[in-house]
């Protein structure tokens, strides 16, 4: 018994270092990960090998895919690309699995040693950081040794042994048990390494020990379509198909193994080596049979998952991924993509105010205010979210975006409440009343509601890319919007004193509408303060200090200082 639990023991240690050697590289190169993906996946060859690197980094391509799909819903990049960068994805995941076969035993204890120590004394930095990878790396090595250890008087035990003995040679049973402990360890890497030391201390057959690695391919696979079931389904194409690919790999294997074993035999007469050089020419074959078939694949995808008929039903939020709180920079991606999706509800309120006011169509009217209900539903989901990322694995870059994203949720909640204000009064003060703006005041009301719209598209830009330019440009049009709001009210207080009819029965919603359309632009214009913030072009105050009184203008200058 005491054996059984060192052997579980050593197993979870295992998977526990493959968790904290992941988590540490996406949160001190999340960003840089991101961009090289990005970037690499002009071509699907270059996607590819940037699945390979960014695999062998993070040693996991279940972390590599999630990526992947975020890119997607973002329609950053394309499905057959994304299906290449799988495929090295899987490729990277083998080769890290061949590097840590080897016998690095004194390796282990220098790196958790180096590792705390680096981590103890600079928890903040990159360097801490690194530190806790290294932790992770020895940990890793450390628990192969204590696998080692635990199965040896397993395997003598008798009882064991004909447990081992009367098992049914299936590949396919092989194989779902393979899957089964892949999906539970949450990591097909750590499963193959524990499949290949058991068939060096004689727990496992070598036959038994391959089903079990095609297995863990499969589970692998399947995990990562089991945490993205609940995203889009753009996203959700990628782990489908890489899914697909693994599938049909495997199956043209299971005839083939008996040739593969002997074939292993005569590369390496050690079984450890053959399970592990197994699980590599599985990954890289599919990778050679399947990268010319990627275009090929993401139209049978396409014809098998077609894009729904987009309807009020649509289930949202759909880009806060739970399993994505790990690593906080893909979180706050998620949270940022569903606060773009918010934002996009806000515009089609916005849009639809003037169409409201022209048409009187009060169903349209009632449409738009409903939608608000959505507005704060995200803003809720989002909110939470947020909440849920831990403040303390942020870097200063990530907590500054992190605090972006939750200022713009909650101006786009804000401005959904505003314009449900505006559509109940135009019902209430216009349409119920049946009355009718001036040519002149509609003209207005169009005219800053047309610059309204031009604004929030400008801020949802610079909420996404963060350019210092757009955001300075934003700025400088709420001065203008201010004073484009000064000259309508003055020009609405002229009609009135010339007794024009119109002006005078909608006198009250006229001056309501361009100061909640003043305060629309407030809050959408607000998102440019921290990114001019963070750049240093924001100036302390806005009062000039020619109008300060002395004691006043002192206190400033040392406040400045």
């Amino acid at each position: 018994m005491v054996h059984l639990l060192n052997l579980f023991a050593a197993i979870a240690l295992l998977v526990w270092g493959t968790q904290i050697v992941r988590t540490g590289i996406l949160r001190v190169f999340g960003e840089s990960l991101r961009h090289v993906l990005a970037v690499g996946m002009r071509t699907r060859v270059q996607a590819m090998l940037a699945g390979i690197g960014v695999t062998s980094l993070v040693q996991s391509a279940t972390a590599t895919c999630l990526i992947a799909t975020s890119f997607l819903g973002r329609a950053l990049v394309t499905l057959p690309a994304a299906l290449a960068v799988m495929l090295g994805a899987d490729v990277g995941s083998a080769a890290m699995t061949v590097v840590f076969s080897f016998d690095l035993s004194w390796l282990s204890p220098l790196l958790i040693f180096g590792g705390v120590v680096a981590f103890i004394s600079r928890e903040k930095t990159t360097f801490g950081q690194l530190g806790r990878v290294a932790i992770g790396l020895g940990l890793i090595l450390l628990s192969l040794q204590l696998i080692v250890a635990a199965t040896r008087p397993l395997v003598e035990s008798p009882a064991v042994r004909v447990l081992l003995e009367a098992l049914p040679q299936d590949v396919m049973l092989d194989m779902l048990v393979g899957a089964l402990l892949a999906v539970a360890a949450y990591s097909s890497l750590a499963i193959v390494l524990l499949v290949a030391t058991l068939a060096v201390s004689g727990a496992v057959t070598v036959p038994i020990a391959l089903g079990l690695v095609l297995g863990a391919n499969l589970g692998s696979a399947l995990l990562a379509v089991m945490l993205t079931s609940k995203s889009a389904l753009v996203e959700r194409r990628l782990p489908i198909g890489n899914l697909l690919f693994k599938l049909v790999g495997a199956l043209c294997a299971i005839p083939l193994l008996p040739v593969a074993q002997d074939a292993l035999r005569l590369v390496s007469h050690q079984v450890h080596q053959q399970v592990v050089l197994f699980h590599l020419l599985f990954n890289i074959v599919l990778t050679l049979v399947f990268i010319g078939l990627t275009g090929v694949a993401a139209k049978l995808l396409l014809k098998l998952l077609p894009e729904p008929r987009v309807g009020a039903t649509a289930q949202r939020p759909r880009h806060l991924d739970p399993s994505a709180l790990t690593t906080p920079s893909l979180a706050i991606s998620c949270a940022a993509r569903e606060a773009l999706y918010q934002a996009d509800v806000v515009e089609t309120m916005l849009r639809g105010i003037v169409p409201v006011l022209r048409s009187n169509d009060l169903a349209l009217a009632e449409q738009l205010r409903q939608m608000d209900d959505t507005v704060d539903e995200l803003y809720t989901s989002i909110k939470l979210y947020l909440t849920q990322i831990s403040r303390q694995a942020l870097s200063e870059r990530e907590g500054r975006r992190w605090t972006d994203v939750m200022s713009f949720t909650i101006n786009m909640e804000q401005i959904g409440d505003i314009i449900e204000r505006v559509l109940q009064d135009i019902e209430d003060k216009k349409i119920r009343p049946n009355r009718r703006l001036s040519d002149a005041g509609m003209g207005e009301i169009c005219h800053l509601h047309e610059r309204l719209v031009a604004n929030l598209r400008l801020a949802m830009s610079v909420f996404l890319d963060g350019h210092v330019r757009d955001a300075r440009k934003l700025l400088e049009e709420k001065a203008r919007f201010r004073d484009l709001q000064h000259e309508y009210a003055a020009s609405h207080i002229a009609r009135l004193q010339d007794n024009t009819p119109q002006s005078i029965e909608t006198s009250s919603l006229h001056l309501d509408l361009i100061s909640d359309l003043k305060r629309i632009n407030s809050h959408i214009c607000s998102i440019a303060y921290p990114i001019l913030e963070s750049a240093g072009a924001l100036t302390a105050t806005r009062i000039r200090a020619s109008v300060l009184t002395p004691g006043e203008s002192d206190l400033q200058k040392l406040g400045d200082s």
